[in-house]
């Protein structure tokens, strides 16, 4: 469909809706001027809930909204609380069901009767609430305020449950659009690309531009009509000449571009979710599936698709490793060398970087291929992620990343993840039912046999003992 018809759509609806509102809010008789309290709030639910007219629910639900969005954050929690406390299922009909279905010896209609009355009432008002104009937009937002609250106020659990029910519904592939973002793209999105990258930091509009005009740059996003400038994920990509084991001269601003034509693979560099309040609602698998598709038919030269991916979970995983007396991988020498690690600028010194990376990779191997979490699947989030989308783990890059960040989370190590298409159904399967994780064997024969141990380090021709560095005071 034509962008300028779509355009005309939203402007049509848009107007509808509004038209509506305003009318119901005329037969209601309220303003949305003052902020609501917590019992204000639970007044205007319950009267939407109670509420047959259309125009007077759009009304009621746009006050709501708006009542919310303007109360203290006390009255906000409260609210929520009230979602969780009483707003869930009719007792009284759902008691009534349960007998009705075993009396009738569990009769499809008496099944269908006791399903009804199990749903939460507070289903009903969301769904409600999202017939206002910017309602899916509001409830986004207060499904992340749920997650905010959720530690301190653990009831939150069945609102969640709630939503994420929702909007699996609402926010299902068949619903989103993909869009190139290029150099091109309205401002307004532009803008919310900087502010929402959460891999590698867009510092300001050259940088921005460095990753969407040239040649050799693509940037992929979801969107959903209800939220028609808001990038629900987006992810960049970079073709290049063979497959990358840092980022940084793939962001370079001063660096070479190729012809399109001339790539022979894709690279994704950067994925990043950009609504918290969306947070377990899958779209990445979507995407990178579809960007693979439309690369495929732009450019038939490109046969290698892979990523080039952060370790967020590599540090810290480690630093238990380090701590950890019984530690099946390290020996005492390694434990020692590594505390490298602790101090500042070591990768800038190329005799402990030589010391480092024979210990690192094979902790980065056991991290991928044994450290599991209580479901049995890798630690990492982004292994889990790529893994789960049917990738193999092919590489793992000493240093890839010495940013600060990088650093930080993983002491430098990226990975690359590759998407071989006459591959991905057989490695999806297997990581889902029985969590195996497809690897290289480069990436298997790093897998260490036994407790790794720092090897003595040769100085003038002599010997000598193994390096060592206390971590600073």
């Amino acid at each position: 469909m034509p962008q300028a018809t779509v355009d005309r759509a939203s402007e049509f609806l848009g107007g509808l809706f509004t038209s509506l509102t305003e009318r119901g809010r005329s037969l209601f008789k309220s303003s949305n001027d003052q902020p609501k309290t917590r019992d204000e709030l639970i007044a205007f639910g319950e009267a939407l809930m109670s509420r047959r007219g259309e125009a007077t629910g759009v009304a009621l639900a746009s006050e709501l909204l708006s009542g919310y969005d303007g109360a203290t954050e006390q009255d906000q929690i409260g609210f929520l609380d009230a979602l969780a406390e009483q707003f869930g299922p009719d007792l009284a009909q759902l008691t009534a069901a349960v007998e009705t279905f075993h009396i009738s010896g569990a009769s499809p209609d008496a099944a269908g009767q006791l399903l009804k009355a199990a749903e939460p009432r507070r289903q009903e008002l969301i769904r409600r609430l999202n017939l206002a104009p910017g309602g899916t937009t509001s409830l986004v937002r207060m499904r992340e305020a749920v997650l905010t609250h959720l530690r301190d106020h653990p009831q939150l659990k069945h609102v969640d449950d709630d939503f994420v029910h929702l909007f699996t519904s609402w926010f299902n592939r068949g619903f989103l659009v993909l869009q190139r973002i290029d150099w091109n793209t309205p401002a307004n999105i532009l803008e919310k690309i900087i502010r929402y990258e959460q891999v590698h930091a867009i510092h300001n509009w050259d940088d921005l531009r460095a990753r969407l005009a040239p040649a050799d740059r693509r940037c992929y996003g979801f969107f959903h009509p209800q939220l028609v400038d808001e990038p629900l994920i987006f992810v960049e990509v970079a073709l290049t000449l063979d497959r990358p084991g840092a980022i940084a001269p793939l962001l370079d601003l001063d660096r070479e571009p190729i012809a399109a034509k001339a790539a022979t693979t894709a690279v994704f560099y950067s994925i990043s979710n950009t609504q918290k309040g969306l947070a377990g609602i899958s779209f990445g698998n979507f995407l990178i599936k579809q960007v693979v598709e439309e690369i495929k038919r732009e450019l038939p030269n490109v046969q290698n698709f892979v990523t080039l991916s952060p370790v967020p979970g590599f540090a810290k995983w480690l630093h238990s490793e380090r701590t950890t007396e019984e530690s099946a991988l390290l020996d005492v020498s390694a434990r020692a060398a590594l505390g490298a690690l602790d101090t500042p600028d070591w990768s800038d010194d190329p005799e402990i970087v030589d010391r480092i990376k024979p210990i690192l990779l094979p902790l980065a191997a056991a991290y991928f291929l044994q450290a599991k979490n209580p479901r049995g699947l890798p630690l990492d989030p982004v292994a889990r992620f790529h893994l789960g989308n049917g990738a193999r783990l092919e590489s793992l890059n000493f240093l890839g990343d010495r940013s600060p960040n990088g650093m930080r989370q993983s002491h430098g190590l990226m990975v690359n993840y590759l998407y071989a298409l006459g591959e991905i159904e057989n490695n999806h399967e297997a990581f889902v039912e029985r969590g195996q994780v497809a690897a290289a064997s480069a990436v298997r024969r790093q897998l260490p046999s036994k407790p790794l141990t720092a090897e003595p380090r040769k100085s003038n021709g002599k010997t000598t003992a193994p390096l060592t560095i206390a971590p600073p005071a």
